[in-house]
């Protein structure tokens, strides 16, 4: 009998990933989305195919699942600046809420729950690279408030179940990850370049550029998560990939890559974003014996390469693509 699996936010980037690892290692697979974000030509692939289900629900309501369950994992939450400054409230609530329900599916199931946190649980770091260890720097009520503390609070509960309810929980901070069905204008820097070489703009860089980030691929941090789900490790656990660049030689990396005929220009720093991100994945290492394997030119390469194909449509749609002014609406 296959092990029964569900995924939440599985119409989105990381969970259309996850529902892919889960169904090719055998698994029966439910993926549960409410469409606030996701898309659901991400699981087309998917749809029809005998042990997969897609089931069309917010994790904010009454959430249940007949039959037997063995494993979820939580990934349902807005994840980029434009979708949870444009929906605060239903990102606080998918993190508080959705996570509370989960919880209690998981409870009354027996089943293992993996949560999906974040490096933005570190906020503006004080410490370099950051360790798990780490508390963070965050500023509750700014406009990055809803997501970071959202996540925070959902590591909170996820850990009190584990110690009062006895459950069997895991914890993945996520730092920033790109690949295949990111969408173009969400306000990320990967996406937002491609973007705007496609469409021949101008490639925006908010402030001097100096401040850094880690870009781990996709395939990297979905086998992270997979290990991190059947490990024994229940204290939270950085997955990113820990070589550093600023975000004007990464813009610079993206421009030579595409070859588009256009200028990086500069605009204002947006409200609390953070200086430098990087982790520290020891933890990963020693416990979950992983760490990434595919450099950043070559992720870069695949991830232009899907963007080549989309629509249009698709590369032109607007999703508040200036976000330096929309974070400071």
């Amino acid at each position: 009998m296959k092990a029964r699996v569900l995924i939440t936010g599985a119409a989105g980037f990381l969970g259309s990933h996850l529902c892919d690892k889960f169904f090719n290692e055998g698994f029966d697979v439910i993926a549960m989305d409410n469409l606030i974000t996701g898309d659901l030509r991400n699981l087309a692939h998917l749809n029809g195919k005998e042990n997969f289900t897609f089931l069309h629900h917010d994790v904010t309501n009454f959430t249940h699942v007949s039959g037997r369950l063995d494993h979820i994992l939580h990934f349902a939450s807005p994840a980029s600046p434009i979708d949870y400054l444009r929906i605060p409230i239903q990102t606080l609530k998918v993190g508080s809420i959705g996570i509370h329900r989960l919880l209690g599916l998981a409870k009354d199931k027996g089943a293992r729950i993996t949560i999906a946190s974040t490096s933005e649980v570190y906020g503006d770091p004080e410490v370099h690279p950051q360790t798990e260890e780490y508390w963070g720097s965050v500023n509750p009520v700014g406009p990055r408030g809803v997501y970071d503390e959202a996540k925070r609070f959902q590591e909170a509960i996820t850990t009190a179940y584990h110690t009062y309810h006895g459950i069997e929980t895991r914890i993945a901070r996520i730092f920033n990850t790109y690949g295949p069905r990111m969408r173009l204008n969400d306000g990320r820097a990967l996406p937002a370049f491609i973007g705007q070489s496609l469409r021949g703009e101008n490639i925006t860089v908010f402030g001097d550029g100096s401040q850094t980030r880690s870009f781990c691929y996709v395939d990297d941090l979905i086998e992270g998560i997979y290990k991190l789900h059947f490990s024994e490790e229940t204290r939270p656990v950085n997955l990113g990939n820990p070589v550093e660049i600023t975000i004007l030689d990464f813009a610079k990396e993206v421009l030579k890559l595409t070859g588009a005929n256009v200028k990086i220009v500069h605009k204002d720093l947006p409200t609390d974003d953070p200086k430098k991100r990087r982790p520290d994945i020891t933890r990963a290492k020693d416990v979950l014996n992983w760490s990434p394997t595919i450099d950043r030119a070559e992720g870069l390469k695949r991830t232009f390469e899907y963007f080549r194909t989309l629509s249009k449509e698709d590369l032109h749609k607007n999703e508040h693509k200036d976000f330096a002014a929309y974070i400071k609406k």
